[in-house]
């Protein structure tokens, strides 16, 4: 089987990370962890595991996660998150994919858990990431959020879920959620780009019709429909705050 390292960055994440670790450490050489300011036990518990622990300054969540790569030891990488962990089916067809590697990259079908209950349609699942990677064929992008892995030659697919389960507040999620839009806005103002009240409208609802009732949202009842509803509304946050950059910019126009 190919080498592998599990990759992680992490901030704060004594709570979520010894279940992610358990249900990867029998498959993986080694661990590495980036870690942007915990003030918790993260760093502890993950030296507890044996992880090689760098701490750097957090730089943008594509920029974080690649330089997580570059640190290990092996080509073959594993990047989770904290509050992810691999099924005994995932972790079987992830241990069968390194025997004898036909791709370059793997695609996951990660299950998000939302009101207490995994979501089984919508956006919430199947979640499709490319988690599993040779870095010599494909590696994240820059993004600052919305990260994702590019392989120019193509992913395979593997067999089982990855549990996404942060089992965190409603009010703490409103809150990852309003930080994510602030990056996005930000990014998008720095690529010149302009909204008008067209797309600060169209977006949500396209959003929540697409996921709601072409990707069957509403099968997984009050969850999905408030997991669905608060995405939508948080993609008019984006435009709106975006729309914010712009006005502040021209009003310091001379």
């Amino acid at each position: 089987m190919q080498k592998l390292s599990l990759v992680l960055i992490t901030k704060n994440a004594a709570d979520q990370l010894g279940p992610c670790l358990d249900s990867a450490q029998a498959l993986v050489d080694e661990i590495i962890v980036v870690d942007s300011g915990s003030s918790d036990d993260t760093l502890a518990l993950a030296e507890r595991y044996g992880a090689r622990v760098t701490r750097q300054d957090f730089l943008g969540f594509g920029p974080q996660k690649r330089l997580a790569v570059s640190l290990a030891s092996h080509d073959w990488v594993l990047c989770l998150d904290a509050d992810e962990r691999l099924t005994p089916e995932l972790a079987g067809a992830i241990r069968s994919a390194l025997a004898q590697p036909s791709h370059g990259a793997y695609r996951i079908a990660r299950r998000n858990r939302f009101f207490g209950r995994y979501l089984r349609h919508g956006e919430g699942y199947p979640d499709w990431n490319i988690r599993l990677f040779d870095r010599r064929q494909a590696n994240w992008t820059e993004h600052a959020v919305h990260e994702h892995v590019l392989c120019p030659k193509g992913a395979g697919e593997l067999r089982g879920d990855l549990l996404h389960d942060s089992a965190e507040r409603l009010a703490s999620y409103l809150e990852k959620q309003n930080r994510y839009t602030d990056i996005q806005a930000h990014a998008l103002f720095q690529q010149g780009r302009r909204v008008g009240p067209g797309k600060l409208l169209g977006a949500p609802l396209a959003r929540f019709l697409r996921f709601y009732l072409l990707k069957r949202g509403w099968q997984d009842g009050a969850a999905g429909f408030a997991h669905i509803a608060i995405g939508s509304f948080f993609a008019f946050v984006k435009y709106a705050k975006l729309m914010e950059h712009w006005r502040q910019h021209d009003e310091r126009k001379p």
